[in-house]
């Protein structure tokens, strides 16, 4: 999700290009699982498709059918290669992949749902660079968002679809006591990382944190005080040690704390201390958001993630003290 330029044409004249090798195409891919946490390097991407699969096999076969179908459908319809190589067509449909099969479990129909829902967030993603571009704003995780809460608010209606859905309650409903204990704590920090995939083993957490770390170890260490921040926004406001333990107040403050630490926001005290505030507002925001969508399960997604950084990177040009990447 990191931003790409894309190569300036002289009306009137076709620029030359150089067709891309087989081993550039696929290293799209992983690219564009990468990308995800925002991050470009392959190593890190097939760092993290090991991490899917650890996780279960049926998040890694998703996971990457969302990715190249999304790739794929971005290409075929245009999208500048530079985007495309990069893998910012392909993360959308990572999410959107692990998703579905999360909610709905491994089945043909959810084979076709992730496809068509993958084409639909290339779509999507086009449409808001388009809208947010002139503001200088990333779409980020928003079309992974649209589409699958569109999914998951209509499934329900379909029988062959939701008749046979996975149960993915919050630990909380069987386990709500608020008492956080050293277990819940250092689990829910990696698992924190790791609900970024929807992945609530700690050992996976820990894959993807090693992957972050490859590219980055900068970024590695924002997403672990990020999860901390998340986790402990969380325990102070009296969320169930349960939801705490497995992540899922963590994980939105991770997207947040990389997006501004030196990402899309240049790497200062100041900066800093804006990410840890994002961090911390992002996993605040995360129980309105679940309740708002109570009536979808309470899926909250990226939503606290996605609405967070893009207020608080709309905000920067009005701070002296702060300024966008370049």
């Amino acid at each position: 999700m990191a931003t790409a330029t894309a190569a300036v044409e002289t009306p009137g004249r076709e620029e030359p290009s150089k067709r891309p090798g087989l081993a550039d195409v696929l290293l799209t891919i992983p690219r564009g699982v990468a990308q995800v946490d925002f991050q470009p390097s392959y190593w890190t991407g097939l760092i993290f498709i090991v991490a899917l699969f650890v996780g279960g096999w049926q998040f890694g076969v998703f996971g990457l059918l969302g990715t190249v179908t999304a790739t794929v459908t971005a290409y075929l319809l245009g999208v500048s290669r530079d985007r495309v190589s990069i893998g910012l067509e392909g993360f959308n449909g990572t999410l959107v992949g692990v998703a579905l099969v999360l909610y709905l479990d491994v089945r043909w129909m959810t084979v076709l749902l992730v496809i068509g829902s993958a084409i639909a967030a290339s779509v999507v993603s086009s449409a808001l660079n388009t809208v947010l571009t002139p503001y200088n704003l990333p779409g980020f995780t928003a079309p992974f968002c649209i589409v699958t809460l569109v999914m998951v608010i209509g499934a329900p209606s379909y029988d062959r679809v939701w008749a046979e859905h996975a149960n993915t309650a919050a630990p909380s409903a069987t386990d709500p006591g608020t008492a956080m204990t050293w277990h819940d704590f250092w689990r829910g920090t990696f698992n924190g990382i790791g609900q970024v995939f929807f992945q609530d083993k700690w050992y996976v957490g820990l894959i993807f944190l090693i992957g972050l770390a490859v590219s980055s170890r900068l970024v590695a260490a924002a997403a672990l005080v990020s999860s901390v921040i998340g986790l402990l926004v969380g325990w102070w406001l009296g969320v169930p040690a349960a939801d705490l333990g497995a992540g899922l107040y963590g994980y939105n403050a991770v997207l947040t704390g990389i997006a501004l630490t030196g990402t899309f926001l240049a790497l200062s005290r100041a900066g800093v201390l804006y990410a840890v505030i994002g961090a911390a507002t992002a996993a605040a925001l995360t129980a309105g958001i679940s309740n708002l969508f109570t009536v979808v399960g309470g899926h909250t997604l990226t939503w606290p993630f996605v609405l967070v950084a893009w207020v608080f990177l709309a905000a920067v040009p009005i701070f002296s003290r702060l300024r966008r990447a370049s």
